[in-house]
């Protein structure tokens, strides 16, 4: 019986041309399922085939668990009745005792065969997976070879690959026999059916056909530095020169601009906005709202957005069709951009100014024309007014060494009372709600002082009364009323 295991083996590695041990496996595999018949179909079994001799051993075996967590009496076993048989047993162990082997004769030969040839179908398609993956190919060419439920299946090599309908360019009409490029966006190791998982509207995509087309960005003179798509409509892409002798929005072009078009053939005539990447936020972010012409632009490092100000000719072409342009941008940059008319800056600008007044008068009690002239000299918070050097507040004019000393004091009293007066307030806030992604210990103390205390108070606010007691803006507002509600969910 040994004798024919091996030449069976032997004889399934030939004519499936893969290793040895994979069809020892398979074998192992469809003998344990035959014993774990004969036991019980719940019994954890394993075989193991001696590779020279062909003879076979077959054990039960049980995995040692906590014994609460014990739920399958066939194949797990509490670790205190482990212990008795293995004092030295650990948890994720195995406790094993060798049990009599089925007859390999008597097993139901269709069956075993079965498990045997889907164990080789199986390795043979990850062999060739992986020599696929081992090529690194991202862009991937293939015809269609059918449609199934919108989805597109795609013949790649001896591999089948899927575009599903969501990831296919909009108004683009894919027939059985097209030859398509797709971008490699993962793979599905645990799928039935193709395991490449392919996407048309990616922007990884639309970078990797201009690498097909460019053949200076392979030699690596230029670079793609970002990309932003409305697949089928419009994009964006940000390329950086490393030889100052080649222009990157020309060679991108090219000649009577053939590469892009080839590139926009592709991909249904989609749009695309070459621009030069810059490593200046400010100016990257001007070049990306192109064509629109920027007026002025406020960068905000604090929370990562930007305030772009455009006349009000160009406003209606910074936003875009349906805000295309801007959102665009604003993927490509990185930063979230507020456009807004000179107008509605000057308004702005006014608003916060006011603000600022206020803070300062009311914290630091002095008038009108001081809390101005804290303003004019670019103070925008008490911890500046605190802790800015010495040295830097006495250079203002209007600002004597007394009234310098003065203003210092008090900003510096106001900021440890209102620490004082914070952390009192966070003595009766619950731990689930400080915890909450986005919420910070002061955001928390206004709340507390706002009777909102828990998660479920929290969770039970509108969004309009969380902006409106804590000032913070709509969409941080909303993001933390969605964390505080998840957990209603959940239950």
């Amino acid at each position: 019986m040994s004798r024919e295991i091996l030449l069976l083996v032997d004889a399934l590695a030939r004519e499936k041309n893969v290793e040895k041990d994979v069809v020892f496996a398979a074998l192992e595999s469809a003998l344990a399922s035959a014993t774990k018949k004969r036991i019980n179909d719940d019994a954890d079994v394993r075989v193991t085939i001696d590779r020279e001799t062909g003879d076979y051993e077959s054990f039960r075996r049980w995995v040692v668990m906590p014994d609460d967590e014990v739920t399958n009496d066939e194949a797990e076993m509490g670790v205190i009745d482990a212990r008795e048989v293995d004092a030295e047993i650990e948890l994720g162990d195995y406790i094993e005792e060798p049990i009599e082997p089925v007859d390999f004769g008597r097993v139901g030969a269709q069956a075993a065969k079965q498990v045997i040839l889907q164990k080789i179908r199986d390795a043979e398609r990850e062999q060739v997976l992986n020599d696929f993956l081992e090529r690194k190919e991202h862009l991937v060419s293939g015809s269609i070879k059918r449609m199934e439920r919108g989805n597109a299946i795609i013949e790649v090599g001896r591999l089948e690959a899927v575009i599903p309908r969501d990831q296919m360019v909009p108004r683009e009409n894919l027939r059985v026999g097209d030859r398509v490029k797709a971008f490699l966006q993962r793979i599905d190791r645990n799928a039935r059916g193709p395991q490449l998982i392919l996407s048309r509207t990616a922007p990884e995509f639309l970078a990797k056909l201009f690498e097909l087309e460019v053949p200076e960005i392979e030699e690596g003179f230029l670079e793609i530095k970002g990309c932003a798509r409305d697949p089928g409509l419009r994009a964006k892409i940000a390329v950086q020169s490393h030889d100052s002798r080649i222009d990157p929005i020309g060679t991108c072009v090219g000649l009577r601009g053939s590469r892009v078009t080839a590139v926009r053939n592709e991909i249904a005539g989609e749009q695309i906005d070459i621009i030069v990447w810059s490593s200046d936020p400010a100016q990257f972010v001007i070049s990306a709202l192109q064509p629109a012409e920027v007026v002025s632009i406020v960068v905000d490092e604090e929370n990562h957005c930007m305030d772009v100000v455009v006349d009000e000719n160009n406003l209606a072409i910074a936003i875009g069709r349906s805000g295309q342009n801007v959102k665009l941008a604003s993927e490509l940059t990185g930063w979230t951009i507020n456009l807004m008319s000179e107008e509605e800056s000057a308004q702005k600008s006014d608003e916060e100014r006011s603000k600022l007044r206020e803070l300062f008068m009311s914290k630091l009690d002095v008038d009108d024309e001081l809390a101005d002239i804290l303003i004019d000299e670019g103070f925008a918070s008490l911890e500046e007014v605190a802790y800015v050097p010495l040295a830097e507040m006495l250079e203002i004019e209007a600002f004597d060494e007394a009234t310098v000393t003065e203003l210092r004091d008090r900003s510096r009293n106001v900021l440890l009372t209102e620490a004082i007066v914070t952390e009192e307030q966070l003595e009766h806030v619950s731990e689930d709600m400080l915890g909450l992604e986005g919420m910070d210990k002061s955001l928390a103390a206004t709340l507390a002082q706002n009777e909102v205390r828990t998660r479920d108070d929290l969770a039970d606010l509108a969004v309009d009364e969380l902006v409106e007691m804590t000032g913070i803006p709509e969409d941080r507002a909303a993001a933390l009323i969605s964390l505080a509600r998840a957990h209603w969910f959940e239950e």
